[in-house]
């Protein structure tokens, strides 16, 4: 199945580490980023929107649990990662 977002697609084709892969951490991590970011934007424009700053700590979350097992699993790949994306830790 094909990714419609032509900005989703060309992070899962620069992050990727296989043929097909959409599903890995390093991916996850990448999309999550990029979600966060837009989302940010967002939110500094339209202060009152409380669902989606809830969203937003959703997926803060979720990058934040995919951060950690990616740091205990190969943490020389993790610095790589967050240096990468510009992701402060």
């Amino acid at each position: 199945m094909a990714v419609k977002n032509p900005r989703k697609a060309a992070i899962i084709e620069k992050f990727r580490e296989g043929g097909s892969d959409t599903g890995s951490t390093k991916v996850q991590v990448a999309v999550l980023t990029d979600r966060i970011v837009h989302l940010t934007e967002h939110l500094k424009k339209f202060k009152k929107d409380h669902a989606t700053r809830r969203g937003l700590l959703r997926l803060v979350g979720r990058r934040a649990a995919l951060l950690r097992y990616y740091a205990r699993k190969n943490p020389a790949a993790y610095r790589e990662l967050i240096q990468e994306l510009g992701i402060r830790r």
